[in-house]
């Protein structure tokens, strides 16, 4: 699936609300609001990363012009870590990927990390193939999920890296 990025808009919002609290989708993504229908938390969390000058976020296009879902980087600088989110309809097509190259052509500080839930093989495959490597495993309190659950923990690693010329 061909995706392309861009700023994220006013009426991107209710998409991302609808995105949010699809059940299957929560779960996959266990470390989510405690509880992800509060639409006031959810417009207030959406405003602090629209003001936080440090965050890269982005809204994740198909070629029709559908909203597909988001992508953004954040954190201090040392610790600058990816997310993403795609909505469940669109599961299974490569946009996750494909959204996730595009988010990383444009942010060129490395190293990059990023978490997902151990039993989300789709969302580990998708940052491996973007070059993600495993570099630990954790336990955290999962709200989706209402206990520990196993995470994996994967850096990008700085392009000298990765070519060591």
């Amino acid at each position: 699936m061909d995706v392309s990025l861009r700023e994220v808009r006013d009426g991107d919002l209710p998409v991302f609300y609808a995105q949010s609290i699809d059940p299957e989708a929560v779960r996959m993504a266990a470390f989510t609001a405690e509880d992800p229908s509060d639409r006031a938390r959810f417009d207030a969390h959406w405003a602090r990363i629209r003001r936080d000058p440090s965050v890269v976020a982005r809204t994740v296009v198909a070629e029709d012009g559908a909203v597909v879902g988001h992508a953004a980087v954040y954190g201090p600088p040392e610790e600058r870590e990816v997310t993403y989110w795609i909505g469940r309809e669109h599961w299974g097509r490569g946009a996750a990927t494909a959204a996730l190259r595009r988010l990383l052509d444009l942010i060129p500080e490395r190293p990059l990390h990023a978490r997902a839930a151990a039993d989300n093989t789709g969302s580990v495959r998708v940052l491996e193939k973007c070059g993600f490597v495993t570099t630990g495993h954790e336990r955290g309190f999962a709200p989706a999920r209402g206990e520990e659950i196993d995470e994996v923990v994967l850096t990008l690693p700085g392009r000298e890296a990765a070519d060591p010329r």
